[in-house]
Parts: structure tokens; sequence; C-alpha cells
């Protein structure tokens, strides 16, 4: 069973074609993210 899921998984991702503004979205969203680190939390800042 986990033979054939990986079989049809790896054909799948042949097919994979994301629009460009797709692409441009995740990069641009990419660029603004910034992540502080303070002490041992996290915090995700969106610099838009």
């Amino acid at each position: 069973m986990a033979k054939i899921y990986f079989e049809d998984s790896i054909k799948n991702l042949n097919d994979l074609k994301p629009k460009e503004e797709t692409v441009n979205f995740l990069l641009n969203y990419s660029k603004a993210l910034s992540v502080i680190n303070y002490s041992e939390m996290k915090f995700e800042a969106l610099l838009n």
C-alpha cells in the first residue's frame, strides 16, 4: 500500500505547474516575513 501511494505521489510531482502569480506571491511573502528570536520565544512579523 505504501509503495503504491509513494509511486503515485512521484507521478503527481511532475504535473505541478503553479501559476506565475502564485510563485510571485510566495516569494514576496517570504521576503516580507521576519522572524525575531527573543529569549526562547519566536515572533513572526510581516513587514508590509
